[in-house]
C-alpha cells in the first residue's frame, strides 16, 4: 500500500501546478462537499453567507446543514454577486463556472469586492480547472472535483486552503491519513497532524489516485492555455452554426423549446439540465462532433 503514495503525492504536484499554488496549500479529498463541509467550520454561529442562485448543491447544502450555526444564508443572481457582498458578509461560496449552464463568474470582481470587504472566498472550480486558467491564489479556499474537467476517476478532489486560515479550520476528518508522517501515525496518541493543509487530507482511495496522476500530467503536458483555445473554439462554433452569439465557456447551453425530444440526439454525449441541451467541450473533441450535433439539433 505505501507504493500508492507516489500517485498521491504527484497527483498533489499537479494539480497545484495547474491552479498556481503553492504545494503546501493543496489538500486531497474524495467529494467536493465533504471539503466544503471543512470550510463551513471556520464560521462562527451567525455568520452570513452569499451564494448564487441555483449553485451547485454540493456547495449550498453543506452550509444549510450547519444549522447548529443559525448561518444567515442569502442568495443572489450569479450576474450581481460581487454587488451583493458587504461588511456583513462572512464569505461568498460560488462555482467559477456554473454546472447548470456554463455562466463563468466574474472571478475578478468577486475577489476585490471580498477583499474589499474583509469577506472570506470559497470557489467551487470543478468545472472549471482544466479548461480554464485560474489561479487558486486569488482565493481563501478552493475546492475542485477531479472527475470533470481534469479527467480523472470519480473519488478524487482537491482542496486549496489559504496558509493563514488553516489553524480555523477544524480537522473534522482527521485520521491516520492527516498525520505529518502518516505510516507513522496510524496507532496511539497524541493527536499529531501535519503543519500544512495535509492536516486536512482524507484517506486516498488509492485506485482512483492511479489514475488521476496521469490524466492530471496530460492535461499539464498540454497546457490549460491550449485547452482553453481548442474548447471555446467548439463551443462558439456549435452557437455560431446555431445563429447564437459567441460566449465565453467550454460549456453551451441552449433551449430546444418544449416540444424537442431528446431521442432525437440518441448516440450523442450529451445532457439537459434547467431544461436546456447542456454540452460540455473538452479537448478530445473535433469539429467533426460540433457537427454531428448541429445536424441533430437541426433534424
Amino acid at each position: 500500500p505505501p507504493d500508492y503514495d507516489r500517485d498521491v503525492a504527484a497527483a498533489r504536484q499537479l494539480f497545484a501546478h495547474a491552479v498556481s499554488a503553492p504545494l503546501e496549500w493543496v489538500t486531497v479529498g474524495s467529494q467536493v462537499s465533504a471539503l466544503v463541509g471543512l470550510v463551513a467550520t471556520v464560521l462562527s454561529p451567525g455568520s452570513r453567507v452569499l451564494i448564487p442562485e441555483a449553485e451547485f448543491t454540493s456547495v449550498s447544502f453543506p452550509f444549510l446543514a450547519r444549522t447548529d450555526l443559525a448561518l444567515e444564508i442569502e442568495t443572489v443572481p450569479l450576474e450581481h454577486l460581487a454587488e451583493a457582498i458587504n461588511r456583513g458578509t462572512d464569505i461568498v461560496a460560488f462555482s467559477a463556472v456554473q454546472s447548470a449552464d456554463g455562466r463563468v463568474a466574474d472571478l475578478t470582481a468577486v475577489q476585490e469586492a471580498a477583499s474589499a470587504n474583509d469577506t472570506l472566498t470559497l470557489v467551487d472550480a470543478t468545472q472549471a480547472v482544466g479548461w480554464l486558467p485560474f489561479d487558486a491564489t486569488d482565493f481563501d479556499f478552493t475546492v475542485t472535483g477531479a472527475y470533470k474537467w481534469l479527467l480523472s476517476p470519480r473519488g478524487t478532489a482537491f482542496m486549496t486552503v489559504r496558509p493563514e486560515l488553516l489553524e480555523r479550520v477544524l480537522p473534522l476528518y482527521a485520521g491516520w491519513y492527516a498525520g505529518d508522517a502518516p505510516w507513522e501515525s496510524i496507532y496511539g496518541m497524541p493527536l499529531r497532524l501535519a503543519a500544512d493543509s495535509r492536516r486536512l487530507d482524507l484517506s486516498p482511495g488509492w485506485l482512483a489516485w492511479v489514475g488521476t496522476a496521469p490524466a492530471l500530467q496530460l492535461v499539464n503536458e498540454i497546457g490549460i492555455e491550449t485547452v482553453h483555445a481548442h474548447n471555446l473554439g467548439l463551443a462558439n462554433s456549435l452557437l455560431d452554426q446555431l445563429g447564437k452569439a459567441p460566449a465565453d465557456s467550454a460549456i453551451v447551453s441552449i433551449d430546444l423549446g418544449k416540444g424537442f425530444d431528446p431521442v432525437r440526439l440518441e448516440g450523442l454525449s450529451v445532457a439537459f439540465r434547467s431544461g436546456r441541451l447542456r454540452v460540455g467541450f473538452h479537448l478530445y473533441n473535433t469539429d467533426d462532433d460540433v457537427l454531428r450535433l448541429v445536424e441533430a439539433i437541426r433534424r
